[in-house]
């Protein structure tokens, strides 16, 4: 195997031997080969859609398979297998209408040139489909030039994070055709070796703006259903009685989950990600959704042992459960291990009788405990109706700076650079912070300004539209460039998703980002000495020369 998508990846190199995310070789390696499956769905469905035939089958097929190989997604090979059969089935289905629509509206039989890149007759068993794997180099091939396999690389780990986002969104009935369009575009761009390095960072700006839109229609899709976040405060804790312990990003499982454990006498908790769901309306008016246990995924480990509470991961961010657990810990949507019980939508629906099941057999916590109260809830729409009072701030010298401090959280060492970061804000400063990498530090009280809470949580890793939005409304009420404005960002990365929402940052020209605790191991030299010079992107060093160098401007 070779893995170097995440930023756990061994000695800032790569994974080799196993993954350091818990991933095995062979799972890395049918990842792999469901890539090289969706490129062949991406190269004939785009050929289609230049005949103007769209499928919405494989619309699906790309997006549910490119947020498979997402890291901390699906473990099982199993599943990958039926991943990989199901995108080879899409392709011959799309080469056949291809060709037949071709001849249709052009009266001829096509004679052009399809790259071999689309086509494999995948093995008969999952042994056969890893070897495959290893001579097809399904990832883009490290042996062409190696700024191009890193601008390639950027481009796929972008896709895959928008693909998250995009099945979030679909999965709420909401989706694009641009966001739709640009997949096609994007996974047969990595073939394509006519594509020069300017082409593909072309590609990878228009990239950023997609997703752009992307996260629009997701944050559209949950405000229409959920209502827009509100402040909340949420109690870190837990009540007395049988518990489920809900992780994840997918906030309509969790509706689901709250729906169906009403008047059952089950507490409802969210963990990791999903606390920013307590500031929405529609989640919050259950009074079982009882409040937040936990900090962030990579802590779960330690966090579910031992605890009598039934657990459901509900995207990214699962662990290898230990034994301790593994009975009571269950799966659903894309996210799959080997072992655990699985919960599959049936006619689009979703029973969670097991799991309320199993949470009453466990009994549940014994008494109530409570370590903090945090504030969440602070979408764009709650901090732009707010937005005179902060801009009279501003102008009074009550605030003199922005930070945005969040991002992914991750187990490596370097990451207390940012709990250190946030601690040494000065107290005339506001901080936002969104994603997991806040519960470094989201329970230390900063304070007020003015009545304003210094400490304001926009929510979810996809919520960068709200920073953005607040952002961009900010530079409009001082009639100045974003890039201008009193405002830092100091950013962690883990996953596919942060780098798709760095390249949406890029694509609107956001400069002097500091970015940490590591670069990505797939970015080359040259591509990084593009992102500096373009972008002024900057490592973290530490907290203390960080902040006197963004203050003294």
């Amino acid at each position: 195997m070779f893995c170097r998508q995440c930023e756990q990846a061994a000695h800032e190199k790569g994974c080799t031997v196993s993954g350091i995310c818990g991933k095995a070789p062979e799972t890395a390696d049918l990842q792999d080969l469901l890539i090289r499956a969706l490129i062949g769905v991406a190269v004939y469905g785009k050929l289609l859609r230049g005949l103007g035939v769209k499928n919405k089958g494989a619309d699906l097929v790309l997006i549910e398979g490119l947020f498979s190989t997402v890291t901390n997604v699906d473990f099982d090979p199993a599943s990958l297998e039926k991943a990989i059969r199901k995108a080879c089935a899409t392709r011959n289905a799309l080469k056949a209408l291809f060709f037949a629509e071709y001849k249709k509206t052009n009266g001829r039989e096509f004679s052009g040139t399809i790259t071999p890149a689309a086509e494999f007759t995948p093995a008969a068993d999952i042994k056969g489909l890893a070897a495959q794997a290893a001579a097809l180099m399904a990832t883009p091939p490290l042996a062409v030039d190696k700024d191009i396999a890193s601008l390639r690389e950027i481009l796929l780990y972008g896709l895959k994070g928008m693909a998250a986002y995009a099945d979030h969104a679909l999965i709420l009935e909401a989706e694009d055709e641009e966001v739709n369009s640009f997949l096609y575009k994007g996974l047969s761009a990595l073939v394509d070796d006519s594509l020069t390095a300017d082409h593909l960072v072309a590609l990878i700006m228009e990239f950023g703006k997609t997703n752009l839109k992307c996260m629009e229609i997701l944050d559209g899709a949950h405000t229409k259903r959920l209502g827009h976040p509100v402040p909340t405060k949420v109690t870190v804790g837990v009540k007395k009685g049988p518990a489920i312990i809900v992780s994840g990003h997918d906030l309509h499982d969790l509706e689901e989950l709250l729906r169906q454990t009403e008047g059952a006498g089950v507490n409802v908790y969210t963990h990791s990600e999903m606390l920013p769901a307590h500031g929405y309306p529609a989640l919050n008016k259950y009074p079982h959704l009882a409040g937040h246990f936990g900090t962030a995924w990579q802590n779960q480990q330690a966090e579910f042992d031992g605890v009598p509470a039934a657990i459901l991961m509900t995207t990214n961010c699962i662990q290898k459960p230990r034994p301790s657990y593994k009975d009571r810990i269950f799966t659903t949507g894309l996210v799959e291990w080997p072992g655990v019980a699985h919960i599959n939508a049936v006619n689009g629906k979703k029973d969670f009788g097991a799991i309320i099941r199993r949470s009453k057999e466990l009994g549940g916590f014994k008494s109530e405990e409570k370590s903090a109260d945090i504030l969440v809830g602070f979408g764009h729409n709650a901090v732009l109706g707010a937005a005179p009072k902060v801009i009279e701030a501003v102008k009074a010298g009550k605030i003199r700076h922005f930070f945005l401090i969040g991002g992914c959280d991750g187990a490596k060492p370097g990451r207390n650079y940012y709990t250190e970061f946030a601690e040494k804000v000065p107290a005339d400063c506001m901080i936002l912070t969104l994603a997991c990498g806040k519960f470094r530090f989201n329970t230390h009280d900063f304070g007020t300004i003015d009545g304003l809470p210094r400490l304001l949580d926009v929510g979810q890793c996809n919520d960068a539209y709200s920073a953005i939005k607040i952002a961009v409304a900010l530079a409009g009420a001082f009639k100045c460039d974003v890039n201008e404005l009193p405002l830092s960002l100091v950013l962690s990365w883990y996953e596919q998703k942060a780098v798709c929402i760095l390249l949406t940052l890029f694509s609107l020209g956001i400069k002097n980002i500091r970015l940490g605790p590591t670069l990505p191991a797939f970015i080359s030299p040259n591509v990084l000495k593009i992102l500096v010079d373009t972008f002024a992107v900057k490592p973290i060093t530490n907290p203390d020369d960080d902040l006197k160098a963004i203050l003294k401007k």
